[in-house]
């Protein structure tokens, strides 16, 4: 398994919270509400490629809506594979914290 860039977590963990409502404008909305800076939609699109490409999401086609219009959402959601990335990562990002116990104190 490929450790997770901080983009990646952020997107992934982005996706979680979103469930059935994860499609790009509302990741990168997320993201952007998470860290406080701005996503660029190709910042964005590049990472999920990223990370259809490591088999860590998954991504289905809506329908078109008549109200809405355009081209139909490509919603996200993660695999098996990456669930346990996000773990994995998650427990890296304790372990390193919990090693300076000191430092979190001050």
């Amino acid at each position: 398994m490929k450790e997770l860039t901080l983009l990646e977590q952020i997107i992934l963990t982005a996706i979680v919270a979103l469930k059935e409502d994860a499609y790009g404008v509302s990741i990168r909305k997320r993201a952007e509400k998470l860290t406080g800076k701005r996503l660029m939609y190709g910042t964005l699109y590049n990472a999920l490629d990223q990370l259809l490409r490591k088999d860590y999401v998954t991504r289905t086609q809506g329908t078109t809506s008549t109200v809405r219009g355009g081209r139909p959402r490509i919603y996200y959601s993660l695999s098996p594979e990456g669930e346990a990335a996000l773990r994995a990562s998650y427990n890296l990002q304790n372990s390193i914290w919990e090693s300076i116990p000191d430092f979190l104190r001050d």
